[in-house]
């Protein structure tokens, strides 16, 4: 782990260091492992998901004596920045201002006992909590609920998520409502670019949010005992993310890319609480050249 985080430390991306390869001889007895430590700059969670079939795919040719040979990338990340800020100004896009100002000029009840201040609460004050929950709780989460609810396992999470905050507030603030703001994360990578490829380009397509959730009105006894109101909830979450548009790309585009718009959006307030939710990573498959690329517990992120 120290070593990792040595690696981490290298990173510099404004003298270009951007990836750092460390690889630990574990002896003739014993597999080796390879730490790649790469800054989010250059890849994002999707990233990982082409790149490690590409090591495993090259690996395999250089072993048995050929040269490696990778299916071609489709659009570059160069050209799919110069495209975004072409489709920023499109006036389409402009259609979608009152979305987002109007997600970000309702109420945003305080969390902490003060609001955050830029001054104070910057990266080397923060803190993380990281709680792991076991297979017989995540197994059953991730199928058996989405099954019953007749639901993707995000829009569960993220129901659940506003309820929770929504529960919290109306023991604290109880004339307060049930709608939270929360800034979500997505993978970016939408269909919005007539003709782009993304399916094999590596890099930082992390796109970010802004939505207002509102579960409805919550009968506590009924949604703790497990009642309707869970399946109404959701259903409110859901159809309200079903209305954004491209996945909500587009707030990235008028609040960064467009000059007509830029300062109005970054005027407004900011979500004091965020959703990110990467997806199911396989762990590797039963084969001996996937189980050689995979990452080993305690070592991955």
């Amino acid at each position: 782990v120290e070593h990792g985080q040595a690696a981490s430390r290298r990173l510099t991306p404004e003298s270009g260091t951007l990836a750092q390869v460390v690889w630990f001889d574990a002896g003739p007895d014993r597999p080796g492992l390879l730490l790649f430590a790469v800054h989010h700059l250059v890849v994002d969670g999707v990233s990982w998901r082409i790149l490690l079939p590409d090591l495993a795919s090259a690996w395999s040719r250089v072993a048995a004596g050929d040269e490696p040979e990778l299916e071609p990338v489709g659009t570059s990340l160069r050209t799919w920045a110069t495209r975004l800020v072409e489709e920023a100004s499109d006036a389409r896009r402009l259609e979608e201002l009152p979305l987002w100002r109007a997600a970000l000029t309702g109420p945003d009840p305080q969390l902490g006992a003060r609001p955050l201040d830029k001054g104070r609460d910057v990266f080397g004050t923060a803190r993380t909590l990281t709680l792991t929950l076991p297979p017989e709780v995540t197994g059953p989460l991730l199928t058996d609920v989405p099954a019953a609810l007749h639901a993707q396992i995000k829009d569960v999470l993220l129901a659940a998520y506003t309820v929770a905050v929504a529960s919290w507030r109306a023991r604290r603030q109880p004339t307060q409502g049930n709608a939270v703001l929360v800034e979500m994360e997505g993978h970016g990578r939408e269909p919005v670019v007539e003709g782009a490829d993304l399916g094999r380009t590596v890099g930082w397509f992390t796109s970010s949010y802004p939505v207002r959730l509102n579960p409805g009105q919550l009968d506590w006894n009924d949604f703790w005992g497990g009642g309707r109101t869970v399946e109404s909830a959701l259903d409110a979450v859901r159809a309200q993310l079903a209305e954004l548009p491209d996945g909500g790309i587009g707030y990235g585009m008028l609040r960064y890319l467009n000059e007509r718009t830029r300062s109005e959006l970054a005027a407004l307030r900011t979500p004091q609480l965020g959703f990110n939710y990467l997806g199911r990573f396989a762990a590797g498959g039963t084969d001996a050249k996937a189980q050689d690329w995979s990452p080993p517990p305690g070592m991955a992120g």
